[in-house]
């Protein structure tokens, strides 16, 4: 056993597992255990007499002397089971021990049986034959409900849910509702992308240049290499590599790691869509996302609580118009030194090593972002905070490239990627001047990307969804940790 103190209740059973030890019942059997049937298929397809074999975890007993019913959950809900010492296959002596005082809420069973009603009609297992497959050491969460539906006594403290969600996930049944979304969202993506002929792809977690992004990285180091890597950031400029070598349509689902702060959109480790098409500009991806958008409304139904209006065309909004709606400034023709006077005007928190185009971003995710509910493509940004994207076409000063805002969140963000070499090193010099003075930012200059742009990669236009944020949008959910299986947590002390 762990070095932990022990509860009481842990003691008791404690003292069972080892009394099911005695008696030869092995409490953690290691054979085969088939089964045929489960929860829904039993309600869905009842027939009596008919023969099942299931499992589940017991999450109630009720003992009646020589008759008994226990409940017990699987995948896809609740069973109930129905024991009597008459046609129990072991004989009384193990009905009344293991039973009565040895099994406890918790512990994982596999039983046979066949289906009956009982007298308030409701469909049961008579159970022929029990095996005990995991004892459970620890008394879970009662969870209750009233008449009307209330929850009281819920697992419900946050720290605990999201630092144990495998007890989360035992007795809060809504949690599981949307991990099966979020699996069944990303397996809609990949459908819909695997029948348009994108590719999926692979690329490196561990890299020698954090590139592709803005961002603190995660170092390690690698003793045979005898070199420092970085887990990514991004995978940005991996895909554009792939797009120089030929494939035209490729994605990726990307787990990507920034050494940076921890709230309610953002955690350390996430998964983004990275998407990249070859001979397409930002003006095309952007009729590809309102319609890629509309294909999983379809399939999923309402989005939040908000009501939102995913039907094209999205509402289109330049950068310098939505800090002018929402703050009252004009920025688009101001200085440095004019914007940062604004700021402390505005109340945006800002530090003193800031240029630009940090302070612009500082503004926009301060005073506009969380205002934007209706889905909005916020486009032409100022190219100081958009070096890797194309200058724009039109518009001296901005590039080609868009964000798209639901419901105060930023869920993708698109450039026509810029594929001049001579340019994107100028731009990264450039990158590298403003960051270094940064002590929380890190960008370095990955010159196998600029050689890769050398050979030639073709006009593109890509986009990142991020994945985890566009999961909260489409269960309702406020808070990133809610549809993370394992959020990053403090280590307790």
């Amino acid at each position: 056993m762990r070095n932990l103190r022990i509860s009481d209740q842990n003691l008791i059973r404690i003292k069972k597992l080892q009394k099911l030890n005695q008696i030869n019942i092995n409490p953690y059997p290691s054979e085969e255990y088939p089964i045929n049937s489960n929860s829904k298929k039993i309600i869905n397809n009842y027939k009596k007499n008919k023969k099942v074999i299931v499992a589940g975890r017991i999450i109630r007993i009720r003992i009646m002397g020589k008759a008994s019913f226990i409940e017990i959950k699987d995948k896809e809900g609740l069973i109930q089971i129905y024991i009597s010492i008459n046609n129990f296959y072991t004989g009384t002596n193990i009905y009344n021990l293991f039973l009565k005082k040895l099994l406890d809420i918790g512990d994982i069973i596999w039983l046979k049986g066949y289906l009956f009603k009982t007298k308030n009609n409701q469909i049961s297992v008579y159970a022929k034959k029990i095996n005990l497959l995991s004892k459970c050491l620890h008394t879970l969460p009662n969870v209750k409900k009233d008449k009307s539906g209330n929850t009281f006594d819920s697992f419900s403290n946050n720290e605990k849910r999201h630092r144990m969600k495998y007890v989360d996930l035992i007795v809060n049944d809504e949690i599981k509702t949307v991990f099966f979304t979020r699996i069944k969202i990303i397996s809609f993506i990949r459908n819909y992308l695997n029948k348009r002929n994108y590719l999926e792809v692979e690329t490196p977690i561990l890299q020698a240049i954090p590139g592709g992004a803005i961002a603190r990285p995660f170092i390690t180091y690698h003793n045979t290499l005898k070199s420092t890597f970085y887990l990514r950031i991004s995978n940005e400029l991996y895909l554009k590599k792939l797009l120089v070598g030929g494939l035209e349509k490729v994605y990726e689902f990307s787990r990507n790691f920034r050494n940076e702060g921890i709230d309610k959109n953002h955690n350390p480790e996430f998964t983004i869509l990275e998407l990249y098409v070859a001979y397409k500009d930002y003006y095309w991806m952007m009729k590809f996302t309102e319609k890629f958008f509309q294909k999983i409304c379809l399939k999923f139904a309402k989005v939040g609580k908000q009501s939102l209006h995913l039907i094209s065309p999205f509402k289109k909004i330049t950068f310098f118009e939505a800090i002018k709606i929402y703050t009252g400034f004009d920025l688009s023709n101001l200085i440095e030194t004019e914007i940062r006077k604004i700021c402390k005007e505005i109340n945006v928190k800002i530090d003193n090593k800031m240029k630009k185009g940090q302070l612009l971003d500082q503004i926009f995710s301060q005073k506009c972002e969380k205002k934007i509910i209706q889905p909005t493509f916020i486009i032409d940004f100022p190219l100081e905070m958009s070096p890797l994207a194309k200058k724009h076409r039109f518009k001296n000063g901005l590039s080609e490239r868009y964000e798209l805002i639901i419901n105060g969140v930023e869920i993708a963000n698109s450039y026509s990627e810029l594929n001049d070499p001579i340019d994107q090193f100028k731009r990264f010099k450039r990158q590298i001047k403003l960051y270094n003075k940064v002590e929380s930012e890190n960008m370095l200059i990955d010159k196998d990307f600029i050689l890769s742009l050398e050979y030639g990669m073709p006009p593109c236009s890509g986009i990142g969804f991020g994945i985890d944020r566009l999961i909260m949008l489409f269960t309702n959910q406020r808070n990133i940790q809610e549809v993370l299986f394992f959020p990053q947590m403090r280590l307790k002390s």
